[in-house]
């Protein structure tokens, strides 16, 4: 998941956007694009990521300045139908944060969202909202300005209701407990690359498997990791071949051997037929680059990519594209 504005990948995408001809971005704003686009008017800029929640035809996505939001899609949807997003979630007590990595906990009937500090001045932290009535039903802080520099940034929630949440800055992953109580800290060596500017942007998104393992992504490097939960946390580098995953962000699984990476080219579709000791860039999707793709989702079996950027003013109209991946 994207780190805060004042952050080393977003800090590297502003470049890289200053470096675009505004007449580029206007025509490719323009173009006919190439697969089915679900398009929602918002009130902010920067939507960090974007999950589909089946049960109430919604996708719930989640504010860079903070908060939650839902974008409804009615049973009449008609393709091309701009809809329009909702505020949901707008904590006073955590306002300063952003909210970064969600996960949709459908059999506790809840959303977990991680905050993150944007500017070193509040904290990195789990929240878990009901998602019937989004009540808040705890607040975990993970770390403070006072401990070692931390970002949180992702979430998977495992079948116990367990959450993992990963630290992009000093490359861990924090457990809390299904209640909201911090268990446990997941530390490896694997982590850490020799080369210091490999972590400035470092662990990332992570997904739960249904065989009781996480999978992990390292930003800068491409790196997979799976831990296996059932070992003692055991962390395994995944060796992938036939493509790199260098800048992947967020993760979705569309199916138990294969996987979604969210990112820079817009998405990669990566496949495994070992249990993920061992896994292949199988193809590629290029979708709307300077829109920055973000976060991944499922949505009646197809993949989605959630944009970090809006375009428009006053209204921003954002895009969350259907993934139709080629070799």
């Amino acid at each position: 998941m994207a780190l805060s504005l004042c952050s080393a990948k977003s800090l590297i995408f502003l470049f890289i956007l200053s470096a675009i001809p505004v007449a580029f971005i206007i025509s490719l704003e323009l173009a006919k694009p190439n697969t089915h686009v679900f398009y929602y008017h918002s009130s902010g800029f920067f939507r960090e990521c974007a999950k589909w929640d089946d049960l109430n035809r919604r996708f719930i996505v989640s504010f860079l300045d903070g908060g939650v939001g839902e974008i409804r899609v009615p049973d009449d949807y008609s393709p091309g139908t701009v809809l329009q997003e909702a505020t949901v979630v707008k904590d006073v007590d955590v306002a300063g944060n952003s909210s970064v990595g969600i996960v949709v906990d459908r059999p506790r009937n809840r959303l977990l969202v991680v905050n993150a500090d944007v500017l070193g001045n509040k904290y990195s932290g789990l929240a878990a909202y009901d998602l019937s009535t989004w009540d808040r039903l705890f607040l975990t802080h993970l770390s403070g300005p006072n401990d070692e520099k931390s970002f949180a940034d992702d979430v998977a929630v495992d079948a116990e209701g367990n959450a993992y949440i990963t630290d992009a800055k000093t490359s861990k992953i924090w457990k809390v407990g299904k209640d909201g109580e911090f268990l446990s800290i997941i530390r490896s060596p694997l982590f850490i690359q020799k080369q210091w500017y490999k972590n400035l942007v470092a662990l990332n998104g992570i997904v739960y498997h249904p065989d009781g393992f996480l999978i992990v992504i390292h930003t800068f490097t491409g790196n997979l990791y799976k831990i296996d939960l059932a070992k003692d946390d055991d962390v395994k580098l995944i060796k992938v071949t036939e493509g790199s995953l260098s800048f992947g962000d967020g993760l979705e699984l569309l199916s138990p051997t294969k996987l979604v990476v969210a990112g820079n080219p817009s998405g990669r579709l990566v496949e495994s037929s070992d249990g993920w000791e061992t896994a292949s860039v199988v193809a590629k999707f290029k979708g709307p680059a300077h829109r920055l793709a973000t976060a991944a989702t499922v949505k009646d079996g197809r993949a989605y990519l959630s944009h970090m950027v809006g375009m428009g003013y006053p209204k921003k109209k954002h895009v969350i594209v259907e993934a139709v991946f080629s070799t």
